[in-house]
């Protein structure tokens, strides 16, 4: 790895294992049961450890440990992990630590003590619906009662910080339905959401199903009636968009993700893990044992990486914050890239802005709503041929 920006504020860690696959979820896992996780978590700390002694000087301000299912650890293992966490970074001094969980995992307390004990102080619980009946099609364990009990527990447990993720476009959902569940998570009264549309990812159990004609989902203009009902609802309660599937009360976005949509170096650990440093992206090993390797050699679990032009980062300066409401900041793109964003852009710019799709302030560019629901499309304008 070479020399990188003065700060790399973040770190992300993967663990890549579930007590059960979802029918929707492509990213890097394996079943549990079997799996060499004692091997996994000493030595995803060895790789921490050999990263970050490069770096001696990084302030980190976020953490993020996703998965997988990093609760589907013991807590026992968890506590193994964060302790040896704390021995590599200043947790304590962290702004903002979250770990993702199941709601199954939260019906007692036993994890939930052992997050708290190690400066854990944000929690983003996979929910996704509280249709029991929605819930089995999608291949989800829990009901939506036990949703409720997890985030109660976590409340009761000292966690102010919660986030909630829900899915929409799901097999047997409708409008009555995604409202229900949107009343639901709600009264829940926690200051974050995350709200997203179903993606049919190859290698997933509905992909083949849509292959095989077996999977039948709500319609495209279902799916934005969907989405315009989460920011009306949303608003009504005070719970303000800042990202395109993203919601929170005032304070309360999350500065881990808002690392990733402003475009800015992270460390990525862990099996199938990425990471960003000075110009050049990472991807470690996906595979457990092709990860365990280097790793047993004192070397870091690599598979690729790649430099990123100065025009990839213009690119994706624009795919990223574009995302988030407030949109991509003019001075802050000057100040990077050291030329204006409407020089780097003469006709992308003012054909979206009358198109109704790109708006601007005096300080940004930003997507209107109508531009929200045909983002990708937008994005795809700042394509540099």
């Amino acid at each position: 790895m070479q020399a990188v920006q003065k700060n790399i504020g973040a770190i992300y860690i993967h663990i890549p294992f579930c007590e059960h696959i979802c029918y929707y979820c492509n990213f890097n896992k394996v079943f549990i049961q079997g799996q060499p996780v004692d091997d996994y978590l000493t030595a995803l700390l060895k790789e921490m450890k050999l990263a970050l002694q490069q770096y001696p000087q990084t302030k980190i301000k976020t953490i993020y440990i996703g998965g997988g299912t990093p609760t589907a650890l013991s807590a026992a293992q968890l506590d193994y992990l964060l302790s040896g966490l704390q021995e590599l970074v200043p947790v304590d001094q962290v702004e903002e630590f979250t770990v993702e969980a199941n709601p199954n995992d939260l019906l007692k307390s036993d994890k939930l003590q052992v997050l708290k004990a190690h400066f854990v102080n944000r929690l983003s619980i996979g929910v996704q619906s509280f249709n029991d009946d929605v819930l089995k099609k999608i291949g989800r364990t829990h009901s939506g009662v036990e949703a409720v009990k997890a985030v109660e527990n976590a409340q009761h447990a000292g966690f102010n910080n919660i986030s909630i993720d829900l899915i929409y476009r799901l097999p047997g959902q409708d409008l009555v339905d995604f409202g229900h569940s949107l009343k639901q998570a709600l009264a829940l009264e926690i200051p974050h959401y995350a709200t997203y549309s179903l993606i049919l990812e190859q290698k997933t159990v509905f992909y083949n199903l849509m292959r095989r004609g077996k999977l039948k989902l709500p319609s495209q203009d279902m799916e934005a009636d969907m989405y315009q009902l989460a920011m009306d609802e949303f608003a009504k309660h005070g719970i303000e968009q800042y990202e395109i599937s993203n919601f929170a009360k005032p304070g309360f976005q999350s500065q881990h993700n808002l690392t990733y949509w402003h475009n800015e170096n992270y460390f990525g650990f862990g099996a199938g893990a990425s990471g960003y440093l000075g110009n050049q992206r990472y991807q470690n090993f996906g595979p457990i044992k092709q990860y365990l390797a280097p790793l047993s050699q004192q070397q870091l679990p690599i598979l690729a990486s790649e430099n990123i032009t100065r025009q990839q980062q213009i690119e994706e300066q624009l795919f990223l914050g574009l995302r988030l409401n407030a949109g991509v900041s003019k001075e802050a793109f000057l100040k990077r890239f050291g030329v204006d964003l409407l020089t780097v852009y003469p006709e992308v710019i003012p054909k979206l802005l009358q198109q109704n799709l790109l708006a601007e302030n005096i300080d940004a560019y930003y997507l209107t709503e109508r531009g929200r629901f045909v983002g990708n499309d937008v994005f795809a304008e700042f394509m540099l041929v």
